[in-house]
């Protein structure tokens, strides 16, 4: 079963034990799954790596909403959107410790040989599959920077 189909397969069971708040999250998830599809010039199907891609993206968008409606005093909201990015991490892979993305990125510039903060780009290029919907670019991106100033 592809990550789409279970989507969908949980989407009718939410439905049916009516389960607002996983209704709403996951009609929102294939929403943004089926936009994705139909992007660009042909439409295509989504592999699950794609679609942990959409999803990772929903995520963050729910969690700086969440703190847009919470720095705004909007707590009711806030709630609503942390609730619904509690759903969607179900779905999506384990986030990486920091230890195991200190591993990645030293085993990256290992591979690549990489020194100096001006290879920067290189060493992201190869951690970057690696960690795909595991840690967020900006983490990775620390992490990075990091190692190549020690």
């Amino acid at each position: 079963m592809t990550l789409k189909e279970k989507l969908e397969t949980d989407l009718s069971a939410a439905m049916k034990s009516r389960d607002e708040l996983r209704t709403r999250t996951l009609r929102m998830a294939l929403t943004a799954v089926k936009n994705e599809e139909v992007a660009g010039k042909r439409s295509r199907q989504l592999s699950d790596d794609d679609v942990v891609k959409v999803l990772t993206r929903e995520a963050k968008k729910r969690r700086e909403a969440a703190a847009a409606f919470g720095d705004a005093g909007r707590e009711e909201q806030a709630r609503a959107e942390r609730d619904e990015g509690e759903v969607l991490e179900q779905y999506l892979p384990a986030p990486l410790t920091d230890e195991e993305l200190t591993a990645l990125v030293a085993d990256a510039i290992a591979a690549t040989g990489a020194a100096g903060p001006r290879a920067m780009g290189q060493v992201m290029k190869a951690v970057n599959p690696k960690v795909a919907g595991r840690a967020e670019g900006g983490r990775v991106a620390a992490e990075v920077r990091r190692q190549l100033a020690e």
